[in-house]
């Protein structure tokens, strides 16, 4: 194990989120805008994409950091058979399910069921497809749903914050399903959707449309909402904004049986929300 994953096992990980947190929502102006400057300029942010170009319009960093884009910066897939990217990154991982075992990494699998804290939910995914994103700083930073759904569940799942870079998912085992995280589960009409946003050190927040802030609190227990006959409906249209990341991390879809990922997408390959994730069953 490298050094760096290694002090990761000890170190204080949710109180380095939450100096990390405090920091970047700090509104002192010459504070934010160096770290926008700093970021943007390490990281190389495409600004131009941005709905606002102006320092001043973005209150502290973490609101520069959930950057809404300028419409049209990501068309959708015209097709609409096409299930979605949910956001920008890098593809982590991606292909069949195997009965319960998703890949994570080479020498590293987890299961369904691990991951969305819930045996039975897990089997709707059954010998199903998955693709994991990776958001580094860069990346625009908000989910969105691969296809048109209604909210059935959300699971907020306690766990650690390892980082979840590259160097860390090869060498932790389980990490994504280790890792505290905020699983939501949709119906659609071409079956079960889940999307599960992965917390990570240094960059653990999640926010949805439908309930604000959910992480933090830091779940001491498994906190799980049931949205069936909640009125109104969570119903959100295909290439919706689901949520977003306060900092960056990782998303993981799963699909049922059936659906088939694009042949296209590897192990490494920059991927960009809107873009084609795969097809739903039955689409030639």
């Amino acid at each position: 194990m490298s050094p760096g994953v290694a002090l990761q096992h000890v170190v204080p990980q949710k109180l380095l989120s939450r100096i990390v947190m405090a920091a970047t929502r700090w509104r002192l102006r010459p504070w934010k805008d160096l770290l926008i400057r700093a970021i943007a300029r390490l990281y190389g942010v495409d600004l131009s994409e941005a709905a606002s170009t102006d320092l001043a319009d973005y209150p502290h960093f973490n609101a520069f950091f959930t950057r809404a884009l300028k419409p049209g910066a990501r068309p959708l897939d015209a097709d609409p058979a096409a299930v979605l990217m949910p956001a920008d990154g890098h593809i982590s991982q991606c292909g069949k399910i195997d009965g319960d075992r998703i890949l994570q990494a080479k020498g590293h699998d987890y299961t369904a069921a691990a991951l969305l804290g819930d045996a039975s939910a897990a089997e709707s995914f059954h010998d199903g497809v998955f693709a994991t994103v990776y958001l580094s700083p860069r990346d625009y930073h908000r989910v969105h749903l691969p296809l048109a759904g209604r909210l059935r569940e959300t699971r907020h799942v306690p766990g650690r914050l390892f980082s979840v870079s590259p160097r860390t998912v090869d060498e932790v085992p389980g990490l994504f399903a280790r890792n505290e995280r905020l699983v939501c589960l949709f119906d659609t009409d071409h079956g079960r959707l889940a999307v599960v946003l992965v917390g990570a050190m240094l960059v653990s927040g999640v926010e949805t449309v439908w309930g604000g802030v959910e992480i933090p609190p830091y779940a001491r227990a498994m906190a799980v909402r049931d949205f069936r006959g909640v009125a109104p409906a969570v119903d959100l249209p295909r290439g919706g904004e689901l949520g977003r990341f306060n900092m960056g991390s990782t998303v993981v879809v799963l699909l049922p049986r059936g659906f088939r990922l694009d042949p296209g997408l590897r192990a490494g390959q920059p991927v960009r929300m809107g873009q084609r994730l795969g097809v739903i069953p039955g689409a030639a």
